[in-house]
């Protein structure tokens, strides 16, 4: 019986020791790949005419980088101003240089980091029952109302503002104006017949539903069409931030860029 007892103690000292063998494999045994990059929120506030072409691009984005993209969409004037009261941002995308231009005079951005990325043109709609009436910028005389953004905020506004006044039409149609928060509220008033007719980007005409395209206004009746991008000084990721940057000047980037009506600009 001792001799049976002593096997006992034996066989159950031996199960112990390998069990203890096999946690300890467990716990020092290899992370499944890529557990130990952590995903970080990068905060990119960029022009609302990009919402389109930007989303695209994201979807593809994610197959490489696990860092989770929060957008804010809205006029460059709007975006401008919560970078300067604070809002967490890591990368800017304006459709204007005045509004890029606030932020580096205020020392917010990362200038070295500054490029010109994308152009763009500007384009006189119509409304479906109106497109017989509107013939191009010289018949705005004609119509009952004119949807464009709020100059002071969207920057598609300001360069209708130009081209109305540099064509010397703005005096006539100012009191028929409808200013809109952004574009895609321009699109919306023509498409809804709610306007006669409107002036946004040119690639925001490719979503048009109902809309027709009457023009494309003259190229030198407004100052260039630019869309500056640059890292926030302050940025709180910065190298995630660094990184969509940089995807979005390769090929993949730039073809989704000019797919949307775009003029890439950056090399």
């Amino acid at each position: 019986m001792k001799k049976i007892h002593l096997i006992f103690i034996l066989f159950m000292i031996s199960v112990f020791a390998l069990t203890g063998c096999g946690g300890q494999t467990e716990e020092t045994g290899t992370a499944p790949e890529g557990s130990g990059d952590e995903a970080v929120e990068v905060n990119i506030s960029a022009a609302a005419s990009l919402m389109d072409a930007l989303t695209e691009i994201q979807t593809e984005y994610a197959k490489e980088s696990n860092a989770v993209l929060q957008f804010n969409f809205a006029g460059s004037g709007a975006l401008q101003k919560q970078i300067e009261e604070g809002a967490p941002c890591d990368l800017f995308i304006a459709a204007s240089k005045a509004n890029m231009d606030g932020l580096e005079e205020a020392g917010l951005i990362e200038e070295d980091s500054r490029k010109d990325l994308l152009g763009n043109s500007l384009a006189l709609i119509a409304s479906a029952e109106k497109a017989d009436a509107i013939k191009g910028y010289e018949t705005l005389t004609d119509a009952a109302s004119i949807s464009i953004g709020t100059p002071e905020s969207v920057p598609a506004g300001k360069y209708a503002q130009q081209a109305l006044e540099n064509l010397g039409i703005w005096d006539r149609i100012q009191s028929k104006i409808v200013f809109a928060k952004d574009v895609k509220q321009v699109l919306e008033y023509v498409d809804t017949g709610n306007v006669d007719c409107g002036l946004v980007y040119k690639r925001d005409t490719l979503v048009m539903k109902t809309g027709i395209v009457v023009m494309d206004m003259p190229g030198d009746s407004h100052d260039p069409i630019v869309y500056p991008a640059a890292l926030i000084r302050d940025s709180a990721q910065r190298e995630a931030a660094a990184g969509f940057y940089e995807f979005l000047q390769e090929d993949y980037a730039k073809g989704v860029f000019e797919k949307y009506g775009f003029t890439v600009l950056s090399k």
